[in-house]
């Protein structure tokens, strides 16, 4: 920093990536003037009113002289009023009102201010403050980053971060001094960690045990939960496909520390409520939703749905009434875990590691193949209806389960367990597949199916005969083997038996799709 120069860094937000932005503010002799350049939009070219307000109710002096403010890299679009912070700071430096320390200049390089400025000096908050502070954690592990005091709340559950909440321009400005030592104003020590934040989380009031005389069923619940896989529920009106479904979220583990910070994140940059801290999201778009809800884009390429069930669940109740074309752009985040939206000015990449759940009829009518209602369906008709899920996108659906109806009276049927007794299982099972592979089943890379997924010579004569029979692709057996991996997980049994894979058979729905 030189008598009239100033260079502090703040950041742009580009999706869930957030570039840093160097701030210079140069005070040269001239006409009074006061110009903002480095691809500024209208609500950074108006900080400067914000930032002349703000300095002159701060008691401070905003003397005449020919101020410019320079935000490079200059090709990065630059939005918001979250350089408000870093440019008043400037200013002041610049003009020489504000002294830093040696220790203070030191920590400029690692230092990243944002935050938008009232007229009287105090500090709003800004948008995605998460994604900032993990961005710059990531990139720089020493930063230290001042934002507004509510902000910085949320910031500050990122471990290892320094995080300084300030309420005004005024608080900022002691600390750069050395008035305020870092300590006083640091929330990672005051605020509450996700850890503790998720202990007091009540459970929904769903419950697997609402289930009655399903239990085949609940048991592909249980398995679909404890791999992480996707499910199809195919059956009649009434047999109680999305029962089940709205009960998958509560025999799901909670989230860890890292994947809260994942969802908190991307919830950040939509006007959508999160769930609630430490609960795995669970998305049910309805079945006229377009694709752009559901994958993502607009004008200000937003995340979709399936990036909202990131960590999660994405429910597509009815998923036969959805359109065909929405339903296709599915197959790539499905397989990819992550979808690139890429539009005529920008491209973003958002995460997309749902678990998918869904729920369709056999036909038209729903009662194709009911042990007492008829189907008034023509085959031409069953045929058109069920040709709307494609083959490419069934077979990327790992478990397909034809719910029947029950034969005996449903207040007389047995309930299933209840979901906190399933839940123990499910974590349990979950926790063998991390500590052997780091990943859940449904995600094995093609080398970990073959150092994980071998089977034993009477299992591969097993399969052969299947995909022979009933002309399975690869990605099909592929699919299979991981259901096996689980079942024999939940069974404890060190590699996949026959029978694991006999079981994982019987919930693929006996069909290549």
């Amino acid at each position: 920093m030189s008598g009239h120069l100033a260079i502090l860094y703040s950041c742009a937000l580009s999706g869930l990536q957030a570039p840093t932005v160097c701030v210079e503010v140069h005070l040269s002799t001239g006409l009074p003037a006061f110009h903002i350049v480095g691809l500024p939009d209208t609500g950074v070219r108006e900080s400067k009113e914000r930032v002349r307000s703000a300095i002159e109710f701060g008691g401070w002096d905003f003397p005449a002289g020919r101020f410019t403010v320079n935000l490079s890299p200059t090709n990065l679009p630059k939005e918001s009023g979250r350089f408000d912070l870093p440019i008043a700071v400037g200013v002041l430096m610049a003009t020489g009102q504000i002294i830093l320390p040696n220790e203070v200049q030191q920590q400029l390089p690692h230092m990243y201010l944002m935050g938008e400025l009232s007229l009287t000096g105090a500090l709003i908050s800004i948008q995605a403050p998460l994604i900032m502070a993990l961005s710059i954690y990531k990139r720089d592990p020493k930063a230290i980053v001042i934002m507004p005091k509510e902000d910085a709340k949320m910031a500050a559950r990122i471990r290892g971060l320094q995080v300084i909440g300030a309420e005004t321009l005024a608080e900022v400005v002691a600390y750069l001094s050395g008035q305020r030592t870092i300590q006083e104003m640091l929330i990672g020590q005051e605020g509450e960690s996700i850890d503790e934040a998720s202990r007091g989380v009540e459970s929904t009031s769903l419950c697997l045990s609402d289930i009655r005389g399903q239990a085949q069923a609940c048991k592909a619940l249980e398995i679909a939960a404890s791999g992480g896989h996707g499910l199809i529920l195919v059956g009649s009106p009434g047999v109680g496909k999305s029962m089940l479904a709205y009960r998958l979220p509560t025999l799901l583990p909670p989230l860890d520390e890292q994947q809260q910070l994942d969802v908190m994140a991307i919830y950040s940059l939509t006007k959508v409520t999160p769930p609630p801290l430490g609960i795995a999201p669970f998305r049910a778009p309805h079945h006229s939703a377009s694709a752009v809800a559901l994958i993502g884009g607009g004008t200000n390429v937003l995340p979709g749905e399936i990036s909202l069930a990131n960590h999660g669940v994405l429910f597509l109740d009815e998923m036969a009434e959805f359109d065909r074309r929405v339903l296709e752009a599915l197959r790539e985040p499905l397989e990819s875990g992550e979808i690139h939206i890429a539009r005529a000015k920008r491209t973003q990449t958002y995460p997309a590691r749902f678990q998918l759940m869904a729920t369709c009829n056999p036909c038209p009518c729903g009662y194709l193949g009911h042990s007492q209602k008829l189907c008034r369906c023509t085959t031409e008709q069953i045929t058109r209806y069920q040709n709307k899920l494609s083959g490419p996108l069934l077979e990327r659906i790992d478990m397909h389960f034809n719910v029947h109806a029950i034969t005996q009276d449903w207040l007389q049927a047995v309930p299933a367990e209840r979901s906190e007794v399933v839940r123990v299982r499910v974590e349990q099972c979950r926790q063998r597949q991390l500590q052997r592979q780091g990943v859940l089943n449904a995600r094995l890379s093609d080398a970990q199916l073959r150092t994980y997924c071998q089977l034993d010579k009477e299992g591969e004569s097993l399969l052969a005969n299947a995909m022979q029979r009933l002309a399975w692709s690869a990605r099909v057996s592929q699919r299979l083997l991981k259901v096996a991996r689980t079942i024999a997980d939940m069974n404890e049994h060190p590699s996949i038996l026959a029978e694991d894979l006999a079981q994982a058979m019987m919930y693929r729905g006996g069909s290549g799709g």
